[in-house]
């Protein structure tokens, strides 16, 4: 008899679907069994509103969330920035994969790029953190540039642009790769310039945390570098969230001479949104080998920039 398929809860997204169904193959393979894509409708998919007002990243996650506690589906996948960074106790993150472009893309008209934007140059994104360093970055360089605050998909937000609306949107080249859209890039915005979300280009595989036979099958698709950099800047999200409310951008990359990898860098960022106060620290060591000492890293930055003035930033948090 041949075993039933798993079942892999996903949003209903272009996005979503594309990514989860790259997780499917992978599961596949790894696993001899077919998987099924069970699709869900969440909060986050269907409200109108904008992302800070109806509670953040959660939104997208506690519908799929829920099906596997009540046992609809097997495991789920999500965009690992909008996993709340609280674990919960019967779910197990069973696998990290590695991470895609971390990056922010700019889909400008004309092909412009970021520099060559004109004076007063409207750009959309409904994220406070890419308007506080976008607004940051501008006034260093003496640019003017308005953010303009909007929600919707991939293709609704580049319509925005085709359509005139806008001169220019700000989206993450992750998802652009995975429905294949990347060539409509007209800047990829370096990492010293927009830190990205914490967890940004990376995705969560969970499942029931009592499933030992799937926790290990799916720990098979885990790079655990990938895995050690989004942990520690997960953490640094944590410990600003109970701090400071302005919004987060967190990096951390793997410092190599050669193929030997030598450290872990973390860099975070906090601002308010219109770009005047900008709080950016990062911190070097080894290469967290365990949970503990990825969420130490993280931990010990964000104390730092509490230090250093992030306590007193008010902002709309984007969660």
């Amino acid at each position: 008899m041949t075993e039933q398929a798993l079942r892999l809860g996903t949003r209903r997204s272009k996005l979503a679907m594309a990514q989860s169904g790259q997780v499917a193959d992978a599961v596949s393979q790894v696993t001899g069994r077919s998987v099924e894509l069970v699709e869900i409708t969440t909060y986050g998919d269907t409200s109108r509103e904008h992302l800070a007002q109806i509670g953040g990243t959660g939104v997208f996650v506690t519908a799929l969330r829920d099906a596997l506690l009540r046992g609809e589906v097997d495991f789920a996948v999500h965009s690992l920035k909008d996993l709340p960074t609280e674990q919960s106790d019967d779910l197990a993150l069973a696998a990290v994969p590695v991470r895609e472009d971390p990056r922010d893309v700019l889909v400008a008209r004309d092909g412009l790029t970021f520099a060559q934007l004109p004076d007063g140059a409207r750009i959309g994104t409904g994220s406070p953190r890419r308007m506080a360093q976008l607004n940051g970055y501008a006034r260093d360089h003496g640019l003017t540039i308005e953010t303009v605050p909007i929600r919707g998909n991939i293709d609704t937000r580049i319509g925005f642009v085709r359509s005139g609306e806008l001169d220019g949107v700000v989206l993450a080249a992750a998802g652009l790769h995975r429905i294949g859209r990347i060539d409509e890039v007209t800047d990829f915005l370096p990492v010293d310039t927009v830190l990205p979300a914490p967890g940004q280009g990376a995705l969560a595989i969970e499942c029931a945390a009592d499933n030992a036979d799937l926790v290990a099958a799916l720990a098979e698709l885990d790079d655990p570098l990938t895995r050690a950099a989004v942990t520690a800047e997960r953490s640094l999200l944590a410990a600003l969230e109970a701090g400071c409310s302005a919004p987060v951008g967190a990096f951390a990359d793997i410092l190599a001479d050669g193929q030997i990898v030598k450290e872990m860098r973390l860099r975070g960022v906090v601002g308010t949104t219109d770009g005047s106060t900008l709080v950016q620290l990062s911190t070097t060591g080894p290469v967290p080998e365990t949970h503990d000492q990825a969420m130490a890293l993280g931990r010990e930055l964000a104390a730092e920039m509490l230090a250093k003035g992030a306590a007193g930033l008010m902002g709309e948090r984007e969660h």
